[in-house]
């Protein structure tokens, strides 16, 4: 009744969504509706970005992970080289600007390169995909566990980590391996033993002697000092917070690399925090906060809040928007998304968190462009997490997400859909928790993803610009999306544009391929808002 109560009221009707459009090369969604079916290389790109952790609505994780990994199979089995350079790059755009939440999407890829590629592939995956991917000890011990799935032990994976241990220097390698001494129930003890690295020097020999026997290094050898203060932290567990502090200070010994009785002391995070990196500040909040480091006008609250505001600080710390609005959400909520830890908020610091989910992105320069933001709040983007992250749904991204169109645009329209199209207003200086809030609560259930280009028709409203924060997982309309956009561009005679994010690692997009004034991009790459911004620019 509802959809004959639609074509009555006269909305512009074409190809009901559960049916494909003529002459298009469109497939069934898992929803029942259809849409466009990503290229294997989108689909890449998606998996290398978002993963795979959780699922979806329609698919379940075991699936979806299943999916992504036969298509890259396909890909490596199409082009295994262009797949390595594909993961370097987008590693490499990681360490520049964090364009991923994580990483380890992108060594899963790398390590079914090394094992299921032709030769060269291989080379290529354990030459120098090894050595720009694997750009930390925890990183080549995820490597390890992956690459189990898909090869023995051959020579080659052999030599490739010899190599990677020794091209470090000793200094280097003595804190990689200390402060990341097991992943994925790998340490690097179980590498050294399969790869057998050689030591050239005292120096490195002593090292390894601690890797694999634990032997702690004699006083003389100075690039050592970190494994004696961590030796010593060892035996000193049940020293009162003032000598473990001034060891931290003293030594410089990673928060990881901290006997576990140490963490609970303000005094120690009071020393670790001047060289706490940017990511481990922002993940221990909630823990500088219950230890009663963070206080209300306290001058760690002060210096913290300086950190996370500076945009330079940001830049070059590489934070991710994922990795802020998870400390976000959870430190605004006073308690963990897992575990039974509470807290009480310091406004200040949710404040300051706020203002760093923003300066996460690259920095965007308003397009000009009339913007109808459309917010997919319908019951699918409910399920799962984006990279696995908790707390995190596809329906809490897009709203964050809405946030930063909404603080950078000057001419822009937020509304939020599913099966019905509901005005969404956010205040320019309206909090992104606020937001995330507020969508959270709203009651939407099916999805019709051509709602903000009927809306905008239906209304008279002069858009340019049309953004739809989605899944893709549309069904429910009388019409497809990518006909009511043209639909909308005949009537109105505006060369109107369609930005398709999507917010899950699925196969769909709701974006024509061959139409130039749509496009589809990932959601929750740094660089979306810009890339959006240029292409509303044209």
């Amino acid at each position: 009744m509802n959809l004959l109560a639609r074509v009555f009221r006269g909305r512009a009707a074409g190809t009901l969504q559960t049916q494909p459009q003529p002459d298009r090369d469109q497939v069934r969604a898992d929803s029942g509706g259809y849409v466009y079916p990503l290229d294997r290389w989108a689909r890449v790109d998606r998996f290398l970005i978002l993963g795979s952790e959780s699922g979806t609505y329609y698919a379940s994780e075991a699936r979806l992970t299943k999916e992504n990994a036969v298509n890259l199979v396909e890909a490596i089995r199409a082009d295994g080289q262009r797949v390595v350079a594909r993961v370097v790059a987008r590693v490499i755009a990681l360490s520049v600007s964090g364009r991923a939440p994580k990483v380890q999407p992108a060594i899963f890829a790398l390590a079914a390169c090394a094992g299921l590629g032709d030769e060269l592939t291989r080379r290529y995956a354990l030459g120098e995909g090894l050595r720009r991917v694997c750009r930390t000890g925890s990183h080549l011990l995820t490597f390890c566990s992956y690459i189990e799935q898909f090869r023995g032990w051959g020579r080659g994976l052999r030599k490739a980590l010899r190599v990677w241990y020794e091209s470090w220097p000793v200094r280097d390698l003595a804190y990689q391996t200390l402060k990341y001494q097991n992943r994925e129930g790998f340490t690097h003890r179980d590498v050294f033993r399969l790869a057998h690295p050689l030591a050239a020097d005292a120096e490195r020999a002593a090292l390894y002697a601690w890797i694999v026997k634990g032997d702690v290094p004699d006083a003389e050898l100075g690039s050592l000092a970190l494994l004696r203060a961590h030796a010593t932290a060892k035996a000193s567990e049940d020293a009162d917070a003032a000598t473990c502090a001034e060891l931290v200070r003293t030594s410089g010994l990673p928060r990881e690399a901290l006997p576990s009785t140490w963490l609970r002391e303000p005094r120690v995070w009071e020393a670790l925090l001047p060289a706490l990196p940017m990511t481990a500040l922002i993940r221990n909040l909630a823990t500088l906060t219950r230890v009663g480091l963070l206080t209300p006008k306290g001058e760690a609250t002060a210096a913290v809040i300086t950190r996370i505001t500076n945009r330079e600080t940001m830049r070059k710390a590489r934070i991710h928007p994922i990795a802020v609005l998870a400390a976000l959400t959870t430190y605004a909520s006073g308690r963990g998304a897992r575990g039974s830890a509470t807290w009480t908020p310091v406004p200040s610091v949710v404040d300051a968190l706020d203002m760093a989910f923003g300066l996460a992105f690259e920095n965007v320069e308003p397009t000009g462009a009339r913007t109808l933001i459309g917010l997919d709040v319908s019951g699918s983007m409910s399920a799962g997490t984006i990279a696995g992250v908790p707390g995190i749904t596809p329906r809490a991204g897009a709203a964050a997400m809405a946030v930063t169109f909404v603080r950078t645009e000057r001419d822009v329209t937020v509304m939020a859909f599913a099966d019905r199209f509901v005005r969404f207003t956010i205040g320019v200086d309206e909090s992104v928790a606020s937001v995330v809030e507020r969508t959270e609560a709203l009651p939407f259930m099916g999805t019709d993803c051509a709602l903000p280009m009927l809306y905008a028709l239906e209304h008279r409203l002069a858009v340019d610009l049309f953004v739809v924060l989605t899944d893709s997982e549309t069904w429910a309309g009388t019409i497809h999306p990518d006909e009511a956009l043209r639909t909308y561009r005949e009537r109105t005679g505006i060369l109107a544009k369609l930005v398709v994010v999507g917010m899950t690692s699925n196969a769909f997009t709701i974006a024509d391929p061959n139409d130039g004034g749509m496009l589809d991009i990932v959601g929750f790459d740094t660089s979306a808002p810009a890339l959006i911004a240029d292409f509303a620019r044209g």
